[in-house]
């Protein structure tokens, strides 16, 4: 008998004799074919981007030699395609919930492009329960309920063909049989071959027949195929003589009957007895290497496929806004809040392509994301960063964080630009007091209000556990040291038996390496030692940390503590600061990680002994405690605008004497969801963050420590004016909180515009000083005229600003921010040389008059004895490099609050300098400050009340 080797078509064997000349259809030879075209494809896009890899993860339950084998040919076949193939390899007796589980975790594994398991299960398991535990984006094996019924569906679209039967039709296709027209009949009925290859080849516009082991008259079926797929699992059941002549059969079947002439025993064959058949078809697959081969490298090409889908989806983040109907006049803030209905959190973190994983809920609308983001974009390019800042502002606010949102939306929402805003925290003492929340205003605000200026997630609340924690541990220590006399009763009470074993706690060890005592035995220590590390010495006169509350009171600005009995006489006096002026606070604000945290927490100097040196937390024993308390408020919070534009919230430190800036964290992580990956030719996105006050106060602790704690640096500077506050700053009168504003502010007067313009053209310079381009912000009212704005924007011009445009986004939303929006995208594109205002190794002093010359416009500095005795401990102690946070009065360039526009010539006050090492920064003050304030007599908290089916109104 002949083989045909190349054609497909009957003729005479001899004239007498008719016989078929077959043509073995080898998916040995057609799979390795389709694992070339896939490795080739794979390394042509690796050209571009090295870092793509399809990643496969195959999970097998039990050790079936069977399933073993099968596991170990795709692991090969993925290694030949380039591709990463890894085994989860579970236990036999391995639960439901369990598996199920290990499911969940690779679907929200970015990193894992395919998933399939090996079937078959264990009995105790339900195969389409876990199968369908695979998300269908995953389910390279197209077995999920999903991906079937996709298929099976008219015009549906699953994410993957089945192997098997995606396979077949890539066999027919290789020897160009012909399917349109032709009558298929398929034997079998499993949702894994039957059923879908009927469909495959329906869409190939075939006729099908589907039957099975038990249809009548199942031979008389068969021969009507001019194409025959037998899936039914019986050995050799397919019989020739069933078969139409010149047939073309495709054998799926893998069966193992006994052969005593094989080693093992045994013999794999196929559904179709291949010795009676082949002589009637013009194709067959054989048994084995016919479909066997192809399936396992279909399955690669889904693989491949998932990995390219996931590489797409992931190059690009496209943020879906939310419609925004606006209203004249406008409403109150609390109303547009609540007439908007948010995006669910989910989908704007999907949309930032953020992991399932790497999400935690609040709630239906706010979330915190893991810091885990960093690892896994750590290759992507940053997107722009932009910092708005502002003018010397009025008492009433110029607009700088309803600027951020208004911005924001513009980019997002209006020039298809994804971009991030990053904000501070609200402190409640505010919302109820006179200032109100600061989630924006009018149509440019972060929703929902309520959610965003309470609660949140709480984390100012573990700031103030923590931070009273701190406290309490400094006062107990210095209660114990006082009552306990003896030395070695003491040391036995703070390093105690346990189990009958004494042990230093890590934070001991700690003091111990501090204090150049290398031993780890508790009981080498001697007499010397023992009051050396158990003698904290205590000045209590020079305790530097306070007690903490959320909330504006003034009758805790200064207290006495420890009158109860109980304290045996030891009182002193102490106050209460706002939970935001916690120097904690500033250490989430500045921290670049959860290890970061930890070591700055042990670094706050919560006192001075009597010597005068410092004794800090770790010094304690409390910081560990602290880091625990405060391990999930490293995680920023998830929200969004009313846009749907996401929203980065994150930490609060106090404007009046910290950096006035949401988190080092929360900007990295935004820059990275809206950054670029190497060789995408996509463009950036951009993260907006916002400092408080004014540039030479917000904007220069920025530049001059966020920065340097971050490593980052803006591509731009945003300056946010008002005619309002240049008005105040040419000579107007002076605008009260609650009060009605003079008639100069409401209507036009050219003249004190003109005056005041001199703070913007200075503020100006000042951004100008650190090599970044800048652009004006003109927040317009609707009682400012096109003159009054034509001066400003002339005179921000003149002064080197890149452009000056007005921003209508309080009434209108990002639509009335396009044109700023369209400023920053140029601005961002100019190049910079950005440098610090001043080096780490300059004297504090010097660092200090800098800041005052160069930013003030002040002539000299006048440091207050006290303040020069504490500036020469710090140098002595290797504090000196730090930098420098002056706190001064937000209302004028100098620290009288009385001095407008540009004053000069005057001398700056310093009264004090206080240490924030663990912040990692000194505070430098002018006058004294109030660090937890007061409630006015008609104060927000009076607005505020709940319905009946529980909302808030009140809020401002």
């Amino acid at each position: 008998m002949l083989r045909a080797t190349s054609v497909s078509y009957k003729f005479l064997w001899t004239q007498t004799q008719l016989r078929s000349f077959y043509h073995t259809i080898s998916g040995k030879k057609v799979a390795q074919s389709v694992r070339c075209e896939i490795k080739s494809k794979i390394d042509s896009v690796q050209l571009e981007n090295p870092s793509f890899i399809p990643n496969l993860r195959i999970i097998q339950v039990g050790d079936r030699p069977d399933s073993s084998t099968y596991v170990r040919s795709k692991e090969k076949a993925a290694k030949s395609c380039s591709m990463i193939s890894t085994t989860d390899h579970l236990p036999n007796d391995v639960t439901e919930d369990i598996l199920i589980k290990r499911i969940q975790d690779i679907n929200s594994d970015s990193s894992i492009h395919g998933l399939m398991i090996q079937l078959p299960l264990p009995a105790h398991l339900n195969e389409q329960k876990i199968t369908d535990a695979i998300d269908p984006s995953k389910d390279v094996d197209g077995l999920t309920t999903y991906n079937v019924g996709q298929l099976t569906k008219k015009n549906g679209e699953p994410y993957f063909l089945p192997c098997t039967p995606h396979g077949i039709i890539k066999l027919l296709k290789s020897e160009n049989i012909p399917i349109k027209g032709k009558v298929a009949v398929v034997l079998g009925r499993s949702d894994i071959v039957g059923v879908p290859i009927s469909t495959l080849l329906r869409s190939e516009n075939a006729t099908v027949i589907n039957c099975h082991s038990a249809t009548r008259d199942l031979d008389k079926v068969i021969g009507l195929g001019d194409i025959v797929v037998a899936a039914c699992g019986i050995p050799n059941f397919v019989k020739g003589e069933w078969l139409k002549e010149g047939a073309v059969v495709i054998d799926v079947g893998i069966n193992y009957i006994n052969d005593a002439t094989k080693k093992s025993g045994q013999k794999l064959v196929g559904d179709v007895d291949f010795e009676s058949a082949k002589n009637k078809t013009s194709f067959i697959t054989p048994v084995p290497g016919g479909v066997g081969p192809m399936t396992v490298t279909m399955l690669m090409d889904n693989v491949y496929n998932a990995a390219k889908h996931a590489f797409n989806k992931n190059s690009e983040v496209k943020i879906e806004p939310l419609p925004l109907m606006t209203k004249s006049p406008v409403p109150s803030d609390f109303e547009i809040s609540k007439n908007q209905t948010p995006k669910p959190i989910q989908q704007v973190a999907s949309e930032l392509q953020i992991q399932p994983k790497e999400v935690e809920l609040y709630g239906e609308y706010k979330a915190k994301i893991s810091p885990a983001i960093l690892d896994r974009l750590k290759d992507r390019a940053d997107g722009k960063y932009i910092l708005v800042a502002g003018i010397t502002p009025t008492p009433l606010g110029e607009g700088k964080s309803t600027t951020t949102v208004g911005l924001v939306q513009a980019l997002t929402a209006h020039l298809n630009r994804p971009t991030i805003a990053t904000l501070r925290q609200p402190s409640m003492g505010p919302t109820f007091g006179v200032k109100g929340g600061a989630a924006g205003g009018g149509y440019s605000q972060v929703i929902p209000m309520d959610e965003f200026n309470l609660h949140l997630t709480g984390d100012i609340h573990a700031i103030g556990a923590a931070n009273n924690l701190l406290a309490a541990a400094v006062d107990t220590r210095m209660f114990h040291e006082v009552t306990q006399k003896n030395d070695a009763s003491f040391y036995k009470r703070l390093v105690p038996k346990k189990g009958g074993v004494r042990k230093f706690t890590p934070s001991m060890l700690k003091r111990l390496q501090k204090l150049a005592i290398n031993k780890t035995d508790p009981d080498s220590l001697t007499p010397e030692e023992i009051n050396k590390f158990a003698r904290l010495n205590i000045d209590p006169e020079q305790i530097v940390v306070k007690r903490v509350v959320d909330v504006n009171d003034r009758m805790l600005r200064k207290i006495t503590i420890g009158q109860a009995p109980t304290e045996k006489g030891i009182t002193r006096s102490t106050g209460f600061d706002i939970t935001v002026a916690s120097e904690l606070m500033a250490i989430l604000a500045l921290s670049r990680d959860l290890n970061d945290m930890r070591s700055r927490i042990g670094k706050i100097v919560v006192a001075f002994d009597k010597s005068g040196a410092p004794v800090t937390a770790d010094d304690i024993g409390v910081a560990g405690a602290l880091t625990a308390l405060l391990k999930d408020t490293i995680k920023p919070n998830l929200m969004q605008t009313l846009e749907g534009t996401p929203v980065l919230v994150h930490a609060g430190p106090f404007a009046n004497i910290s950096i006035g800036a949401s988190s080092v964290v929360a900007d990295r992580i935004a820059l990275k969801l809206v950054g670029k990956d190497k060789h995408s030719q996509s463009k950036p996105g951009y993260v907006i963050t916002e400092a408080g006050f004014d540039f030479t106060m917000g904007g220069e602790r920025f530049l001059n420590i966020k920065c340097r704690s971050s490593g980052l640096s803006p591509d731009a500077v945003v300056l946010v004016a008002t005619v309002r506050a240049i008005k105040s700053h040419g000579g107007a009168s002076n605008v009260k909180p609650g009060q009605q504003l003079p008639q100069e502010y409401l209507s036009e007067q050219t003249e004190f515009v003109a005056a005041g313009v001199s703070n913007l053209v200075k503020q100006i310079e000042n951004v100008k000083q650190y090599g970044i381009p800048v652009i004006v912000a003109i927040n317009k009212f609707e009682t400012d005229t096109e003159k009054e704005i034509e001066i400003i924007r002339q005179a921000a011009i003149k002064a080197g600003a890149i452009d000056a445009v007005t921003s209508t986004h309080f009434t209108d939303g990002g639509k009335g921010s396009i044109d700023l929006a369209n400023a920053v995208i140029n601005a961002a594109e100019q190049p910079k040389e950005f440098n610090y205002l001043y080096e780490g190794e300059q004297p504090i002093s010097e660092k200090i008059e800098t800041i005052v010359k160069k930013m003030y416009g002040g002539a000299a500095i006048d440091i207050s004895p006290e303040a020069q005795r504490k500036i020469e401990i710090y140098e002595k102690q290797g504090f000196g490099n730090l930098p420098i946070c002056i706190a001064k009065t937000q209302y004028s360039l100098s620290h009288d609050a009385t001095l407008k526009g540009v004053p000069t010539g005057f001398t700056f006050p310093i009264r004090d300098v206080r240490i924030s090492a663990g912040a990692g920064y000194f505070q430098v003050l002018a006058n004294e400050i109030q660090t937890i304030p007061g409630l006015s007599t008609y104060a927000g908290y009076m607005n505020v009340e709940v319905t009946e089916n529980g909302d808030i109104e009140g809020l401002f």
